[in-house]
């Protein structure tokens, strides 16, 4: 069992969706790259921080606070809605590059994207 944590898009999350609502659907369908994993325990959810991007603090925060409470992630998904943020609303986060740093610093599995939807 994967034990995950999202981070989603802060201007945008309630614009494509509201809720995450998407999210938890694709984690209990397996959808998208939910599907991945046999299963997946959603550990905590957290937006990325704000233009221009404050995803490493917030990803070090993440890591900080699920591990404190014995109940640490081991893979960290960006969501769906921080690739239509690039797309549509001129996020200047380099997702694949993201990606790389993220996963070299706090060695832990990054998915680019969540659901399908």
């Amino acid at each position: 069992m994967a034990k995950a944590a999202i981070l989603y898009c802060k201007k945008i999350k309630d614009q494509s969706c509201i809720a995450c609502a998407k999210c938890f659907k694709g984690i209990q369908e397996k959808n998208g790259e939910f599907g991945r994993n046999e299963s997946v325990e959603l550990v905590a959810m957290t937006d990325c921080g704000d233009c221009p991007g404050l995803v490493v603090p917030k990803a070090k925060l993440l890591t900080e606070i699920t591990g404190g409470l014995n109940r640490p992630m081991d893979v960290l998904y960006l969501g769906t809605c921080i690739k239509l943020a690039m797309d549509t609303a001129q996020c200047p986060i380099e997702y694949e590059d993201l990606k790389i740093t993220l996963e070299k610093k706090f060695n832990i599995q990054v998915v680019l994207g969540t659901h399908s939807y």
